[in-house]
């Protein structure tokens, strides 16, 4: 099923997080349209992950709701979940399976028709050929983030959730990983939630960046926008005005 256009692949309304008396994020209200690529940048502790673990339903918000193609998360999850998925290089697979054992097990709890089929297409779009028969704790750290890649897109996902995608990478293979991204979003529609302290791969993926501070949004602007407002070249500049209070210049 394709996304509506005018239907918000993700929709956050109120959306919090409390241990206790400390709110550790939110509330939060924001949304991606089908195809669009939104840049969740901050600090360490600034609330990223938790904000992902929420829209993943892997914590369960204190307040608000997530509504994902139109469905309650928390209510309706089993309806959208098969066309979510996540990525993080701070996830392990499990290390003594295969490659092409973890895939497949993914596959089936994506209830991907043709798993096999879809096993040998994403072996070939990410250089995976030689690594299916080899134990996954066995690989290199930029094999591994092939690997994740690969389960990320095993169920053709509408909207992806990413977390530090190319962390640790070098720039080659960073650059290879954000370039399966770009067409993975081209071929699907699909919209992209990315968490990354990497300014230019924010630059070059994004047409929006949500910057959070202490769990709130304060700003929500194209790349292009915030570098106007704030009068700097780089979006590495900008971060850093916003981290340590500088407010943008209009």
């Amino acid at each position: 099923m394709s996304p509506s256009p005018d239907e918000p692949a993700l929709s956050v309304r109120g959306l919090s997080k409390s241990y206790g008396d400390r709110c550790v994020v939110g509330p939060l209200d924001f949304a991606l349209a089908p195809g669009s690529v939104t840049g969740l940048l901050g600090g360490n502790g600034a609330g990223k992950t938790t904000t992902i673990g929420m829209v993943m339903g892997l914590i369960e918000p204190t307040a608000g709701s997530i509504r994902v193609f139109g469905h309650d998360l928390l209510r309706e999850r089993y309806a959208v979940l098969g066309r979510m998925n996540f990525e993080s290089p701070y996830v392990d697979l499990p290390h003594r399976l295969t490659v092409r054992q973890n895939l497949r097990v993914f596959g089936m709890l994506y209830d991907v028709a043709d798993i096999e089929a879809k096993i040998a297409e994403l072996a070939e779009a990410l250089a995976l050929g030689d690594l299916l028969d080899r134990q996954t704790g066995r690989l290199s750290a930029g094999q591994k983030t092939r690997v994740a890649i690969a389960k990320a897109l095993v169920n053709d996902p509408q909207l992806l959730l990413l977390d530090e995608p190319t962390a640790s990478l070098d720039p080659d293979t960073a650059d290879w990983v954000r370039g399966r991204l770009e067409a993975h979003r081209a071929a699907h529609n699909c919209a992209i939630l990315l968490a990354s302290h990497n300014m230019g791969e924010v630059e070059r993926l994004c047409d929006r960046v949500l910057m959070l501070k202490q769990g709130a949004i304060v700003d929500d602007d194209s790349p292009a926008s915030l570098l106007a407002r704030y009068g700097r070249d780089t979006l590495e500049e900008v971060f850093l005005d916003v981290a340590r209070g500088r407010v943008g210049t209009a």
